[in-house]
């Protein structure tokens, strides 16, 4: 659960750098975005992951 609590933390974090990319057409703001995002993927993949194993520990033990 972790993991998942520091998700959304990235992402309410960076919606000021996304209206400001968006919006305002920060390049900037646009290249801190795109990091972020990469973040998020990488967190994301870690979660679907440890959700597979547990689904799988989970299942092993009915």
């Amino acid at each position: 659960m972790e993991k998942f609590k520091a998700l959304k933390e990235l992402v309410s974090g960076v919606e000021k750098d996304a209206v400001s990319f968006y919006e305002k057409g920060n390049k900037a703001a646009g290249t801190r975005l795109r990091g972020i995002m990469q973040q998020v993927k990488s967190i994301a993949t870690e979660i679907r992951k440890e959700v597979t194993r547990y689904k799988n520990v989970k299942s092993s033990k009915n």
